[in-house]
C-alpha cells in the first residue's frame, strides 16, 4: 500500500513544533489514562499534554533534562511528573490501553492469546540495581526481557541479572490483558 495524500496529512509532522509532539488523535488515545483535575490543593497549572510532549522529546532526542527547550514546562516539573507516573504504573497502563486499542483495530481480541519472550544482555557500568555477568556473552550488566504478542506489540518487559534463567522463571500469575480489566 502506497502513501496517499490522506495518509501523508495524517502522519505529517513537519507542521508541528517538534517531530516528537503528539497529534490531537494520539493525545485523544492517552488523555483518558491521565488523572483529571485535583480535588484538593492548588489547581494544576501545567498542561499535561505539554509534559507528555516534553517526555517524548527527551526520549526521541536523548537530551538531558536540563537541556530541554524553554517552550516546554520547567524540567523539574516534567521530571517530577515522570517519576510520579513511573512509580504509580501509569506508563504500564498507557501501554496496556494502546496495545488493546491496536488489537481492536486489527480485529483481534483485546487480550493476546499467545506471546513470544526474548532476552538481550545489556552492558551497564551503573552501581546498584540488578546486575551480574553473562559468561556466554562475556557481558557484565543486565538482561532485558521483552514479551510481544502475535502482532509484535510489547506486552511486558523487565530486567534481571544475566545469571537469571528464564526457563525456570515464573511470570506474574495475574492476567494483565484480560477483557474484564479493560477500561
Amino acid at each position: 500500500m502506497g502513501w496517499t495524500d490522506f495518509t501523508r496529512r495524517q502522519y505529517a509532522r513537519r507542521a508541528m513544533r517538534y517531530a516528537s509532539d503528539l497529534t490531537d488523535r494520539e493525545w485523544g488515545l492517552i488523555a483518558p489514562c491521565l488523572s483529571g483535575p485535583r480535588r484538593l490543593g492548588r489547581p494544576r497549572s501545567t498542561d499535561l499534554r505539554e509534559v507528555v510532549n516534553a517526555l517524548l522529546y527527551i526520549a526521541t532526542t536523548g537530551c538531558q533534562w536540563r537541556m530541554m527547550p524553554k517552550d516546554f514546562p520547567p524540567f523539574t516539573t516534567v521530571q517530577s511528573y515522570f517519576y510520579e507516573w513511573r512509580a504509580t504504573g501509569l506508563w504500564l497502563r498507557i501501554n496496556h490501553h494502546l496495545v488493546m486499542e491496536a488489537r481492536d483495530l486489527e480485529g483481534r481480541e483485546a487480550s493476546p492469546s499467545a506471546g513470544v519472550i526474548d532476552s538481550q544482555s545489556v552492558k551497564t557500568t551503573e552501581s546498584g540495581g540488578v546486575s551480574g555477568y553473562d559468561a556466554g556473552k562475556k557481558i557484565k550488566g543486565r538482561k532485558r526481557h521483552i514479551v510481544v504478542d502475535t502482532l509484535g506489540l510489547m506486552v511486558a518487559s523487565w530486567f534481571t541479572a544475566p545469571t537469571f534463567r528464564i526457563a525456570t522463571a515464573r511470570l506474574p500469575s495475574s492476567k494483565p490483558f484480560s477483557s474484564a480489566s479493560r477500561g
